[in-house]
């Protein structure tokens, strides 16, 4: 799809999350893990939401999907194809027209047969004939239907979570983390997948930690910090010592990746964060 053929999928700004508790007796206090975020996909367009762990990345997935916990305060502005993305909206399209491609493959039911899982939410009677054109399209055997989770490997894994995510007529796929600890031919496979839903026009949220493997197929970069988008970068700009970005954060995350100058006072900083 060319650039002036794309239009404006998803538009997120100046998006807050908070989160109630309950500290002393009826007191209560409010977290904000995110304060200020914003991002934009393009029909066809990939988009890495990329920063360090607790940065706030999968809760900007979580909002968008409308799966936050009862006690989540959110605030801002959350735009879909044009038109607000409201509760009642969100639950309408989740599973439908937006997907969601969790993190972890224990998501899947480790006592079903992974056929029968892809076949939950269809039409009982064209579930199964839909669950094979399903494997057909992952490059999933016939046979590997009757398998339970473990008989399966980590990347057969990951495609049957694809199978049971991203259906036909789906225009927003969001990936939480869906290439950690994986072996180089099941990571090429996830990403040459997610490349072919843009192929195809759908826009791809790929939420990760991952800069390297993103950037094979990204358009654009949002580096997160804090809850805050730090700047939003073509993925180009991300090389030799980042002198193309824009701020000082994004280009000290870049250099603090092995592959580059692995800036140890970058990361021990990052890590003071969590103790």
């Amino acid at each position: 799809m060319s650039t002036a053929q794309k239009k404006r999928l998803l538009q997120v700004e100046n998006l807050s999350i908070g989160f109630s508790q309950y500290v002393k007796g009826t007191q209560k206090r409010v977290i904000r893990p995110i304060a200020d975020m914003h991002v934009d996909i393009d029909e066809g367009e990939i988009v890495a939401v990329a920063g360090a762990s607790g940065s706030g990345k999968s809760l900007l997935a979580h909002a968008v999907l409308g799966i936050l916990p009862g006690n989540a305060i959110c605030s801002g502005s959350i735009v879909y194809r044009g038109e607000e993305l409201t509760e009642k909206r969100k639950e309408q399209l989740r599973g439908r027209e937006i997907s969601f491609i969790p993190q972890s493959v224990n998501y899947l039911d480790p006592l079903m047969r992974v056929g029968r899982q892809v076949q939950i939410g269809l039409d009982k009677k064209t579930a199964q004939e839909k669950q094979q054109k399903l494997f057909a399209q992952y490059d999933l055997k016939k046979s590997d239907g009757r398998l339970f989770p473990f008989e399966l490997s980590g990347g057969m894994l990951r495609r049957v979570l694809f199978a049971t995510s991203v259906r036909e007529g789906v225009k927003l796929v969001i990936a939480d983390e869906p290439t950690p600890g994986i072996h180089p031919q099941a990571l090429f496979e996830i990403l040459r997948q997610l490349k072919q839903f843009a192929k195809e026009g759908a826009g791809v949220m790929l939420i990760t930690h991952d800069i390297m493997s993103a950037l094979e197929i990204a358009d654009r970069v949002a580096v997160i910090k804090d809850g805050t988008t730090v700047e939003i970068s073509e993925a180009a700009a991300f090389e030799g010592k980042g002198e193309r970005l824009k701020t000082e954060y994004a280009q000290r995350l870049w250099r603090a990746l092995p592959q580059n100058e692995f800036d140890m006072e970058f990361r021990e900083d990052v890590e003071k964060q969590w103790l």
